[in-house]
């Protein structure tokens, strides 16, 4: 069996390529065929662990949830998760090969390559669809040499493109006509067609633009798609831009945008609990009172740490505590809530050590060996239900762990909590995803009788949301043939 391959690319980052790929998984499913999605190259810091024990970016684990099916190192097989403006870990089939610059990086491409493809030849055996998320944009000339992510591996597998882009951000059609010119004509001809994103209006307005696009470039328009408010999908990379309806909030929580910021998608049910006020607080913003400051996960802990003192956040944090407040880390957050953070081996930038924020009796010493664990256990004291994945470079050890926040199902434990009650820390993403732990959590915070609230659920729903808008919105006879199905 060979799977039929479609390939979604976007003219911009954020045009719509990640929830199209969702969509169009989810629509294929509902129809009985398995589909798998795929991203050759996906750069990103919001990853999640998968079935085989790897990692890939967490975009392509919803796009798994979206096909009804576990989510494997094969669904993207290179990551790029940047440690620097200059430089990124280089993750492949789930596992990380070294820390690379861009030149480095550029050289390595050809054993990426090899990597894209051994995933590939894997999953078009495996499933009847595959559909394919590219990143970027393949207009972007000046990464054509030795290209992995877009064009150059639609012409390595010989699979048609649809191109989408933003109606939202202005421009749309300049985009769409601007990135067909650069293409090559070989490229140019695996376009199958276009869908317009996040429109907002009557379609009647944008009628005559769609036919100027169908006589000017002879591709066919093979949707436009409205602008969804509401939907709660884990974000590939980017702070989500949305802010959710908080008349009802009964708890503020902030959480600091660090430069490094990795899985800030844990805090989703917390932006999307009817009870919470949830900010994210960018730099040179004054951190605002709250009930709550979660320290979220970073690909440089240590740098990030400098980043919180020098933006204040360490007065701030003290402060918020004399008054009441509680505060929660989690991975990179957990490790700077301890004495101090080492990295005798550079794993992380620079070897060296860096003073932590102290209001955890711990010490982290960061290891080139990466733990990688899907978990489930018991949230402590109250011994509910959680659930997570461990993505973590770190060992933590001192007397703070002998008051745990997790027991984890085989025997071990997991996180710290201070002695008054108002500090804890878990290396556990994803902590905040159990109904129970996060109805615990909130009263950790504050929130007496909080609402239930499932966020898997949530995302289902979300999901099939946007398969309906493909149903109602898109030339389903088009996508039907595209993908080799039966109309």
């Amino acid at each position: 069996m060979t799977a039929r391959v479609v390939m979604v690319q976007g003219c911009t980052s954020d045009a719509g390529k990640s929830t199209l790929v969702a969509a169009l998984c989810r629509w294929v499913r509902r129809r009985g065929i398995t589909v798998a999605p795929f991203k050759p190259q996906n750069m990103a810091l919001n990853s999640a662990v998968t079935v085989d024990g790897g990692e890939i970016g967490r975009a392509q684990a919803v796009q798994a949830q979206a096909a009804g099916v576990a989510p494997h190192t094969d669904f993207n097989p290179v990551l790029l998760k940047p440690n620097s403006d200059t430089g990124a870990q280089v993750i492949v089939h789930g596992h990380p090969v070294g820390n690379m610059d861009a030149v480095g990086y550029h050289a390595y491409k050809r054993v990426a390559m090899d990597a894209v493809l051994a995933s590939h030849a894997r999953l078009v055996h495996a499933y009847d669809v595959v559909v394919v998320e590219g990143a970027g944009s393949p207009a972007e000339i000046n990464l054509r040499d030795r290209d992995i992510a877009n064009m150059g591996y639609a012409e390595a597998v010989d699979c048609p493109v649809i191109l989408v882009a933003d109606i939202d951000r202005g421009g749309v059609f300049a985009h769409l006509v601007g990135t067909l010119a650069v293409l090559a004509p070989s490229e140019r001809d695996r376009i199958a067609g276009f869908v317009i994103n996040r429109f907002r209006g009557d379609i009647a307005l944008l009628e005559p633009g769609l036919d100027w696009l169908r006589r000017e470039t002879g591709k066919p328009v093979l949707g436009v798609l409205p602008y969804l408010h509401g939907l709660m999908l884990e974000a590939e990379d980017a702070i989500p831009r949305e802010v959710m309806p908080t008349a009802q909030a009964r708890v503020r929580v902030v959480v600091p945008v660090l430069p490094r910021i990795s899985n800030h998608t844990d805090v989703d049910a917390l932006r999307a609990h009817p009870d919470v006020d949830l900010r994210f607080v960018g730099p040179g913003d004054a951190p605002p009172p709250c009930d709550l400051i979660v320290l979220p996960g970073s690909k440089s802990t240590r740098a990030d740490l400098a980043w919180l003192r020098a933006e204040g956040w360490e007065t701030a944090i003290r402060r918020h505590l004399r008054y009441g407040g509680r505060v929660i880390g989690i991975c990179g957050g957990f490790q700077m809530l301890g004495h101090a953070v080492h990295d005798p081996d550079g794993v992380e930038g620079e070897a060296g050590s860096t003073p932590g924020l102290g209001l955890l009796d711990i010490d982290t010493v960061l290891t080139p060996r990466k733990q990688l664990h899907r978990v489930e256990g018991h949230l402590l004291p109250d011994g509910v239900a959680v659930t997570g994945y461990e993505i973590h470079c770190g060992i933590s050890a001192g007397a703070g762990l002998a008051r745990p926040l997790v027991q984890l199902d085989g025997g071990r434990v997991d996180g710290a909590r201070s002695d008054d009650g108002q500090v804890a820390g878990t290396y556990l993403h994803g902590v905040f995803d159990h109904p129970d732990a996060l109805d615990a959590l909130l009263r950790f915070a504050g929130v007496t009788a909080p609402a239930t609230l499932d966020i898997h659920a949530l995302r289902d729903a979300s999901i099939d949301r946007l398969a309906d808008t493909v149903e109602a919105h898109m030339d389903t006879d088009a996508l039907l043939s595209l993908f080799g199905l039966s109309l």
